[in-house]
């Protein structure tokens, strides 16, 4: 008998839109293997079978296969949604109407936390963009020390230079700063050129980058920042405005560049947490009023200095590791003040950089390191000591870089290293 042959029907293109297929395949006749041959599977089991398809069934071509690695359908479990978090922005418009005293310092952080935003891209770009080593002038010599007596970091060098202009290019608020990273106070009308800047109620004090050595090996960095209310009102770059109490600033806060980068301020009503959406590039409310543990398993100390530590410490180190101790201690320690401080901050235990031989007064700087740290840790429950007493009560009387010993952290461990101190130590 003859074989007849499937009808090619091409369909209208307004049918096209609604999804339907090119083709509509007719067979007049299903017995023959030809027509099998030629009419394409049908991927849906509830579909009829090929010897079933009548003139007015529509049969679909297979879905196109998905390609690449996240081919495959994401299970309902697994999807991620965002959170819904307020802004960076948002959250200090509602603190500084809260706030009226302190509201001329809104746009300052505003400026702080878009040059956080901005080291934080410099720091991932650090290796492609020759950002690692020792900074050099333009004969490619490397640069004098700084007072503290160490090389400078091509990090450093441009960190410094954006905190400059974060604080000093907000308008009227900032009349001058002091830097890890600067011999001496400078006025903001110096620093930006102009003396339109040369006005403020406030001086901000800040280490740019700390923990810049780690940046070579993709480590975490920071940056610590302070501010306290100006003084003299005459003098711009007068340094008493700068050598104050801790319990004067204003506000403080640290940046810490890690696996994520998260923004921590207090404004002296509590420690809050802010971290970067990369997909939005905008810091978002995600650690609401931090408290601190009230004690902690964690201690964060460089103990390859252990036999040039006081003796009080040393006695303290060994009767947290005696078997005796109620809780087993756990060493961290990552040589960046920002990243250890943030573990104790979230984690409970205690950190501390104490006096050794070589650095009989410690060596973390007291104005723009101790006191900002301090302010954080207290405000979120916890304690700042020297071992002798609060490290916001300290005045600086050796310039804007004097050293201090330093711990902190839960406030049940530093009382704890306190008493040591009271027991083995001169108080005098």
């Amino acid at each position: 008998p003859s074989i007849q042959r499937p009808m090619i029907i091409p369909t209208r293109r307004r049918r096209r839109r609604r999804g339907l297929s090119l083709l509509a395949i007719v067979a007049t006749s299903s017995s023959t293997p030809a027509v099998r041959s030629f009419v394409a599977p049908v991927s849906n089991s509830n579909s009829l079978p090929h010897e079933a398809l009548s003139p007015s069934t529509t049969a679909r071509p297979p879905p196109r296969r998905q390609r690449g690695l996240f081919a495959a359908p994401v299970p309902q479990g697994a999807r991620t949604q965002k959170k819904k978090l307020k802004t960076f922005g948002r959250y200090l418009e509602i603190e500084m109407w809260k706030m009226n005293e302190i509201r001329g310092i809104e746009p300052v952080l505003q400026s702080v936390a878009l040059a956080c935003k901005q080291i934080n891209k410099i720091v991932q770009r650090a290796m492609t963009d020759d950002l690692y080593g020792v900074a050099v002038d333009a004969s490619g010599a490397p640069l004098v020390e700084n007072v503290q007596g160490e090389t400078q970091q091509k990090l450093d060098v441009v960190c410094n230079t954006i905190m400059l202009r974060a604080f000093c290019g907000t308008g009227s608020a900032i009349c001058a700063i002091a830097s890890e990273e600067e011999d001496e106070p400078r006025s903001c009308a110096e620093v930006m050129g102009d003396d339109a800047f040369k006005v403020g109620d406030y001086v901000a004090v800040f280490d740019p980058i700390d923990g810049s050595k780690n940046i070579d090996s993709s480590l975490p960095v920071g940056t610590i920042f302070g501010i306290y209310k100006h003084r003299n009102m005459d003098t711009a770059g007068d340094i008493s405005s700068f050598l104050q109490d801790g319990n004067n600033m204003v506000a403080a806060g640290y940046c810490l560049y890690s696996a994520t980068t998260v923004l921590v301020l207090t404004l002296g009503s509590g420690v809050d947490g802010f971290t970067i959406d990369p997909d939005k590039g905008e810091f978002f409310h995600t650690h609401r009023d931090i408290r601190i543990p009230s004690t902690g398993s964690i201690y964060s100390f460089n103990e390859a200095n252990y036999n040039d530590f006081s003796e009080p410490v040393q006695e303290y180190l060994k009767s947290i590791k005696t078997p005796s101790a109620e809780v087993r201690p756990k060493a961290r320690y990552v040589g960046a003040l920002v990243a250890d401080i943030h573990n104790i901050l979230i984690q409970g235990g205690i950190y501390g950089y104490p006096s050794t031989r070589q650095d009989p007064d410690g060596k973390l700087r007291l104005l723009y390191e101790g006191c900002p740290m301090a302010m954080i840790i207290e405000q979120a429950g916890g304690a700042a000591s020297t071992g002798y007493g609060r490290i916001l009560d300290i005045a600086p009387t050796k310039g804007v870089h004097q050293r201090i010993p330093m711990f902190l952290g839960s406030i049940e461990n530093v009382f704890e290293l306190d008493q040591f101190h009271k027991y083995y130590g001169d108080s005098s």
